[in-house]
């Protein structure tokens, strides 16, 4: 047996290197536990890092899609009672002019179309809770009607000029490439409501109107509210359709976030799998490791021992 075959510097190198892979091996699975993640770096990841970075990018925009979209569902669901109210409205005027009509009567009447007014003013000049106009389009900052009295109304040059919001609606990003129109206006909302008030109370201020000192229709008031039933359920019918198409983007904001919903469960199912660590797995390792620490550790140790001497006969 020759020298260099017994506990070479090149063998002991060797095995010291092992014993070092070993331990950082051991210690790289023992803060996979500890941690609860794979790695605390992409580069810890090595071929998937870019895969779990696009991951948590789109998790990441798929979130902000989410928030937008609540804050948009939150107000298509306001309009939506506001709406149905706004419709009530128009429904009572119908009324309050066909039973001044059928009982020869229209004491009371503008006493109605004056809270009908108000009730309307309030709801199209109402604000979320962060005190933003909800119908001013993308004024949010300004009340989208100008006026808050039947006098004010009668003296406007038209109806669609006590209208103040932004035309455009506002519209909010559901998902990459996809975006979704919301938010009626008030103009949207209102002008049909407004005009037919608008024209029931400048006829009362006129030469042949002064409904509450007339105990009897005359003629030409008969004839003016008679056209005015028929105007007025144009108005109610097309507040029913305004508020049908809300509900139809109600509908679509909530299949947008139950998608949002899915995919964020999608992605944090994949990133779990990526980023998180698998303690079955990691369990095994660590056993691994151990072993072939403990292994590496008797070698070197058996190793450096060894001698010539072990093997010369003694005297």
């Amino acid at each position: 047996m020759s020298v260099d075959r017994v506990a070479t510097a090149q063998q002991s190198s060797y095995f010291l290197s092992q014993i070092n892979q070993s331990g950082a091996r051991l210690d790289h699975t023992n803060k996979q536990i500890a941690s609860g993640v794979v790695a605390d770096t992409y580069a810890g990841f090595g071929d998937q890092a870019q895969v779990l970075q696009a991951t948590l990018s789109a998790q990441a925009r798929n979130s902000a899609y989410t928030t937008a979209t609540s804050l948009a569902s939150t107000q298509a669901d306001l309009q939506d009672t506001q709406l149905t109210s706004l419709s009530d409205l128009a429904t009572q005027l119908k009324k309050a002019v066909s039973d001044a009509v059928a009982n020869n009567d229209p004491t009371g009447l503008m006493a109605q179309v004056g809270s009908i007014f108000s009730q309307a003013t309030s709801i199209l000049n109402s604000k979320d809770a962060n005190g933003d106009y909800i119908y001013a389009g993308g004024r949010t900052d300004t009340a989208p009607v100008s006026v808050n009295s039947l006098s004010q109304l009668i003296a406007a040059p038209s109806t669609a000029s006590i209208f103040t919001n932004a035309d455009g609606k506002k519209s909010v990003q559901v998902a990459d490439g996809h975006t979704i129109s919301f938010g009626l206006t008030a103009s949207d909302a209102g002008t049909g409501l407004m005009q037919a008030l608008k024209d029931i109370a400048s006829f009362d201020a006129g030469g042949t109107g002064n409904f509450d000192s007339s105990t009897n229709l005359s003629g030409a008031q008969n004839t003016f509210l008679t056209s005015q039933i028929a105007a007025t359920g144009t108005v109610a019918s097309g507040l029913t359709a305004v508020t049908a198409q809300n509900g139809n983007v109600y509908n679509q904001l909530q299949a947008a976030t139950a998608q949002q919903t899915s995919s964020d469960t999608l992605y944090a199912s994949f990133i779990d799998k990526l980023q998180n660590t698998n303690m079955a797995d990691a369990a095994t390792q660590l056993s691994l490791n151990q072993t072939a620490l403990q292994a590496a550790l008797q070698i070197t140790a058996t190793l450096n021992q060894l001698s010539l001497l072990n093997y010369m006969p003694n005297g």
